[in-house]
């Protein structure tokens, strides 16, 4: 089975129509032609490390504040999902654990195997990391479950000096996690997965082959001043050949 890019065809990827390799732009929507985008993996790699470092903060400061008469009450993800178990409403502490942790930490890992996958061996089929990369973009929106949450409580409950909800700063950095994060598995190419495989990847994107150079033999000084040549293989154990004199011709004056 022959790829399009094979085949000398290029297809749009605003308005998915179809046109012979070189094209420039699309006479559809105008939208500029490119079979494979040189700084795909430079683009992932930047947002998921953006994504990872919005992450952090994320769960260390608070998700909620909560401020009554008596106290004031913050608490993070984890937290405020431990103290909803400890409530007994563990179903609804397990989604927010599964939503919040489990789900961005397996985006995170996944996002890095497939690109690092795509220029290193992998030993995930293709037909695999092509269905991770599904999955991750399936489950991406489901990950904003929390900064929903988090709005619903701070617009409903508000009952003036006696209680309130705000949003922490930590619903900000999550909110920003999700979006680079999403922003990252939106920006790996599935199809640099078979070009891989194929071994028809862009050259920007080829495995670097780290090539040692060849370092000459360094000769010691007194060697290099005479003139003389380094003992080899080919005559170590040869004796020195003799030269003849040449024999004197008549009428010589050094005769």
């Amino acid at each position: 089975m022959r790829t399009a890019r094979q085949m000398g065809l290029v297809a749009c990827q605003r308005c998915t129509r179809v046109w012979p390799g070189g094209t420039a732009r699309c006479a559809r929507c105008g939208h500029g032609m490119q079979s494979r985008d040189p700084l795909s993996l430079q683009k992932v790699w930047a947002l998921w490390l953006v994504g990872m470092i919005c992450y952090i903060p994320a769960n260390i400061y608070p998700m909620l504040s909560t401020h009554t008469l008596v106290s004031d009450y913050q608490s993070t993800v984890v937290g405020g999902a431990l103290e909803l178990g400890q409530h007994g409403e563990w179903p609804v502490a397990l989604v927010i654990l599964v939503a919040s942790v489990a789900i961005p930490i397996t985006k995170f890992i996944v996002i890095a195997a497939l690109a690092f996958g795509v220029r290193n061996k992998s030993r995930l089929s293709p037909e695999r990391r092509q269905l991770l990369h599904e999955l991750v973009e399936y489950i991406g929106r489901w990950s904003m479950i929390d900064v929903f949450v988090v709005a619903i409580l701070s617009s409903l409950v508000h009952l003036g000096s006696i209680a309130s909800i705000a949003p922490g700063i930590a619903s900000l950095f999550f909110a920003l996690s999700v979006v680079f994060t999403m922003l990252s598995a939106q920006a790996f190419d599935s199809r640099l997965i078979w070009d891989a495989r194929s071994g028809t990847l862009p050259p920007e994107m080829a495995p670097h082959v780290r090539i040692t150079p060849k370092i000459a033999p360094r000769i010691p000084p007194q060697l290099a001043r005479a003139g003389r040549a380094l003992p080899t293989s080919a005559n170590i154990g040869r004796r020195p050949s003799r030269r003849r004199r040449p024999p004197d011709l008549p009428g010589d004056p050094s005769s």
